[in-house]
């Protein structure tokens, strides 16, 4: 605290002993500790208040610092999952669109196979003995005969074998 050295206190010792007395000299010494201990203790609390108080302070800037990145990586979040959405509201956008596409095509389809249908049963309904001439539609010639390929006639079923009744044993 002080730079006194040794014989500096000797000094100081021998000029108290003479000026103050020996009668004197020890409650003067007493009360010059315990003022110099209280001294040293209110000088250690104003040292360790104001460590608390820098302590304080970081602690103050570390939470500042964690808050604002807490509040940076909320805001990134939430723009992600932002994104996210709308990305899947496209696709699910697109999903639909296909779906649609599939619907309507699967609808032209069946109005076509309807059409044809209806085609086929007016031809169905032709006198049988007729022959069929150049001007009928293809589908009418082709529900008429039925094309045979060597290999799979055998495997085909007959029309007399789905009439009959199948052998039960």
């Amino acid at each position: 605290m002080f730079d006194i050295s040794f014989t500096e206190l000797i000094v100081i010792a021998v000029v108290a002993l003479v000026v103050i007395g020996p009668e004197r000299l020890p409650k003067v010494a007493r009360t010059a500790g315990l003022l110099l201990g209280r001294l040293q203790r209110y000088v250690s609390d104003v040292k360790s208040d104001i460590q608390r108080e820098m302590q304080l302070e970081e602690l103050k800037k570390l939470q500042a610092e964690v808050a604002e990145s807490a509040r940076q990586v909320e805001e990134k979040l939430t723009t992600d999952l932002r994104d996210a959405e709308k990305q899947l509201q496209s696709g699910f956008a697109e999903v639909k669109g296909a779906g649609d596409d599939v619907a309507q095509a699967l609808s032209d389809t069946v109005a076509t196979a309807e059409q044809a249908g209806h085609e086929i049963t007016a031809a169905g309904e032709a006198p049988a003995s007729a022959e069929p001439s150049a001007t009928e539609s293809p589908v009418a010639v082709a529900s008429t005969e039925v094309p045979t390929h060597s290999g799979l006639g055998s495997a085909l079923p007959t029309s007399s074998s789905a009439t009959e009744p199948v052998a039960k044993g």
